[in-house]
């Protein structure tokens, strides 16, 4: 693992990312490239006068004098950290960011369903979650004793998902975590019974899936999904997400996002 990028407002929620942060880059000698946006409009970009130049110096003065406070902590002690300054609030500019440096990993606080401004309101998350091309790591506490040695990974032994699930099994590796894959059977919706899953989980690892998968029921896969993390004490949970977009994600939402908002536990998502 060589870089970690770090999207923060300066709030406790980045402060949470960046202390997260710090302990990976320790470990695994990584570099943290922490990233504030300016949040500037399009249009007072593209104005040339005066008076939107000034007040573009004025903002990014600012954030520099805020970069300088926020950064003095002692838990970067030893870590290589990089501050970087970009104009717009979108969360696609930290996907191009983390593409650009081939990042290993994004960190993000958030304060899941709970509404605030700032990077760090649910929304923005859950868009990272869904759409970074880059792992995504959601923490929401201070990451007291923070570590990844025991996650949950939870998968619908689906062919299409075996490349994420691949890339996921590589990064947790480096992490050194020891991955319990699970499936969720739910009632009502892909339910399998015992002699059919043990023909899916044959099949998923067959064409490089896991060798083994545990096998939980719940009413649906978040709640299947944390219950398991509970019985096994996991640090983390680990999805696969497959960027649903439009109106199929509007009816059908996203396991991802609703388990970035709802999990008390870090939430690693990465995109099929």
């Amino acid at each position: 693992m060589k870089n970690i990028i770090i999207p923060v407002d300066f709030s406790q929620q980045s402060e949470f990312a960046l202390q997260t942060g710090a302990i990976l880059a320790k470990k695994h000698n990584a570099t943290l490239h922490v990233l504030h946006m300016l949040e500037l409009s399009d249009a007072l970009i593209s104005i040339s006068s005066n008076e939107s130049k000034n007040e573009m110096f004025f903002m990014l003065s600012l954030a520099k004098k805020r970069f300088e406070t926020f950064l003095e902590k002692d838990y970067l002690d030893g870590v290589n950290v990089i501050p970087v300054i970009k104009k717009h609030k979108v969360y696609k500019e930290v996907d191009t960011v983390a593409k650009e440096l081939n990042a290993d990993l994004i960190i993000m606080g958030s304060q899941g369903i709970t509404l605030q401004d700032g990077i760090f309101a649910g929304s923005n998350a859950e868009k990272m979650v869904r759409n970074s091309s880059t792992p995504v790591l959601i923490v929401k506490t201070e990451p007291k004793g923070f570590d990844l040695n025991n996650v949950v990974l939870a998968t619908d032994m689906s062919l299409e998902s075996v490349e994420a699930y691949k890339k996921a099994n590589q990064l947790l590796s480096k992490l050194g975590s020891k991955v319990h894959p699970v499936y969720v059977n739910r009632p009502n919706n892909g339910f399998l019974s015992s002699k059919e899953f043990k023909r899916k989980a044959e099949e998923f690892k067959m064409v490089g899936g896991s060798n083994k998968v545990d096998f939980i029921a719940g009413y649906t896969i978040e709640d299947g999904v944390i219950q398991f993390a509970d019985e096994t004490n996991a640090d983390a949970l680990v999805v696969l997400t497959n960027a649903r977009k439009g109106l199929n994600h509007l009816i059908k939402g996203s396991i991802s996002e609703n388990l970035a908002n709802h999990s008390k536990r870090p939430v690693l998502s990465f995109k099929l």
